[in-house]
């Protein structure tokens, strides 16, 4: 037998079957090892600044990516992440965890290489393509994997042990941001400084900047002291020769890739399945009443073919979409919401450093509400969990606007402090959704097929991760341009083209060049006026506020599975040996 043979062998799911006596808990720390290496794409926002900046480095230059192209390629991510849990999830049930876990490894690595190939070149659609694609094929087989083992391994505690495996996924930018960071630092080089901008000849051509440097002229970024502090690597303001230095992202990619495979091989060689008519010791199943907490569990199961015949599958699909979508868009833009938001009011507190820390515990509230909240469903039911989500998420959302606006008029402490225990109140109960929906699908339509019917389920979070970034980015940019033009107007024509080397007149030329900022507008605004940047997220917070009073409608109307769906009436083959 060859090695390939005996690898693919020890890959197999009857190879894979635990002996009696078998320590369940030992697949919980392979399953949290998985989720953690994965959960980094939480932390993609830390990479925005970096990939927006690659000729920069200090600040976008015109041939940059522009903000709104970047942020894509982690919809992308889990756009895949969907559809491959959707396609894997019924796969996993044939060939066991082991195998899936282990292509898992090869996509997610194997993805961070490819990307960076993608920064290296420059080439966006390889960044796509790695990460995006591939890296999030990776995603979805590895998010299932863990999931569909623990539920088994687990009859008597489902809420426990999914919010076991998920809380590692929502805890994996809690190492990753800080890992990420780190490797951003080290590998960061600054580029070429030509001085101040009083002691540079700068002249503009088609919106771009240019310095005069031994009679040539040289493409340059002008980097505000704004600008400065939001740099790996302290530096002084002024101005910066564009395509020298390195934002270290490249690198950072093929680091990450070799780490998660490693880390992910293991755990994935770890799994093992129970023996058949396997249960925990001095357990049995649970009655089935009509009390709130237990009415929806079911004794029987559903065919995963079967479950999308069902309305209980669709009014769950939207309960997860739409709380997902209501995160996701936010989690996308974290560092730079909480930038735009309080860097212009408090520079001295919320600089590069203070968004980094805020991302790290985003990843701390996420894991722990994934925990918390699949725990406490065990005891208050699924449906109630859910209602606590879209109720008092709702509320929350719709304070954001107020606090951004009270960051504005009246600079403090007090409405940062607000932000931040809002927001993470609203990420706990993000990863709580995630971590409750599937004990909820195992409730409803039993643990025949969970692990299938709960990849097919994710395809909301693909459209989630379409839906969200869309909105709240294109609702930024709208809002972007809109107070680039107010604030324009409110400038001295003179003091304007003395600043930009243009007229007023060519205003959406700079903007597209990325030539004007609300910063730069601000440094030369008349007296008084107030910066438009924290009141950029107004919009996007009441339409997700909507959206989670639509999908609380939707949870409210789930009811039991009807009897026709089940296995014995659907499949009484499958039912006969099932038991």
């Amino acid at each position: 037998m060859s090695l390939f043979d005996k690898l693919a062998a020890r890959l197999t799911k009857k190879h894979i079957i635990a002996k009696p006596g078998f320590n369940r808990w030992l697949i919980a720390p392979a399953s949290v090892a998985i989720h953690l290496c994965i959960g980094s794409v939480y932390a993609w926002s830390i990479f925005n600044p970096a990939l927006t900046k690659q000729f920069g480095v200090v600040a976008s230059a015109a041939d940059d990516w522009s903000f709104s192209s970047v942020v894509w390629i982690f919809s992308t991510a889990i756009v895949f992440l969907g559809l491959a849990a959707a396609i894997g999830g019924k796969w996993l049930e044939e060939v066991g965890p082991r195998a899936t876990g282990f292509l898992a490894a090869c996509l997610w690595g194997g993805g961070f290489l490819v990307g960076s190939i993608g920064i290296a070149t420059h080439e966006l659609w390889l960044i796509y393509l790695g990460y995006g694609a591939i890296g999030g094929c990776g995603l979805g087989l590895a998010y299932v994997t863990p999931v569909s083992t623990l539920i088994r391994w687990f009859p008597d505690r489902r809420g426990m042990a999914t919010g076991i495996a998920i809380m590692g996924f929502g805890g994996g930018a809690m190492i990753g941001a800080p890992l990420i960071t780190y490797l951003l630092s080290l590998y960061y080089q600054m580029p070429e400084y030509l001085g101040k901008v009083t002691d540079v000849n700068l002249i503009t051509e088609a919106g771009r900047r240019y310095a005069d440097v031994a009679g040539q002229q040289v493409e340059v970024v002008i980097a505000s002291a704004a600008d400065m502090l939001k740099t790996p690597v302290p530096g002084p303001e002024g101005v910066y020769v564009v395509g020298t230095g390195d934002t270290g992202a490249t690198s950072v990619f093929i680091t990450l890739g070799i780490v998660y495979f490693i880390v992910m091989t293991i755990a994935a060689f770890s799994f093992r399945v129970p023996a058949k008519d396997w249960k925990p010791e001095n357990w049995t199943p649970p009655a089935k009443n009509e009390s709130t907490k237990n009415r929806l569990i079911t004794d029987n199961h559903v065919h995963i073919d079967q479950a999308l015949k069902t309305p209980q599958f669709y009014q769950l699909w939207i309960v997860l979409c739409f709380n997902v979508t209501a995160g996701i868009g936010v989690i996308g833009v974290a560092k730079t919401m909480i930038t735009d938001i309080f860097s212009p009011s408090l520079p001295g507190i919320v600089d590069a450093s203070f968004a980094a820390t805020y991302v790290l515990m985003i990843s701390v509230f996420n894991m722990s509400g994934r925990f918390l909240w699949s725990t406490a469903s065990d005891y208050i039911g699924r449906k109630n969990t859910y209602h606590c989500f879209f109720v008092l998420g709702a509320l929350l959302y719709l304070s954001i606007p107020y606090i951004a606006t009270q960051a504005s008029v009246s600079p403090s402490v007090t409405a940062l402090v607000m932000f931040y225990a809002v927001t993470m109140i609203i990420f706990t109960m993000y990863g709580g959704g995630f971590a409750t929906i599937p004990a909820y699908l195992a409730d409803i339509f039993g643990t025949m097929h969970v692990g299938g019917i709960h990849g097919r389920l994710l395809t909301a979070w693909s459209t989630a991760g379409i839906l969200g970034p869309y909105v709240i980015t294109h609702l930024r940019e709208n809002s972007l341009n809109k107070v680039l033009h107010e604030l324009a107007a409110k400038v001295d024509p003179a003091a304007f083209l003395q600043k930009f080397g243009a007229s007023i007149d060519n205003l959406d030329q700079l903007i597209a060049a990325k030539t004007v900022s609300i910063s730069q507008l601000m440094e030369i605004a008349p007296a008084g006026t107030l910066d438009p940047t924290p009141s950029l997220y107004n919009s996007t917070m009441f339409a997700m506020a909507g959206l989670l009073i639509i999908a609380f409608i939707a949870n409210l109307s789930i009811r039991p599975v009807r009897d026709k769906h089940h296995v014995h009436n659907t499949h009484p083959e499958l039912a006969q040996e099932h038991k």
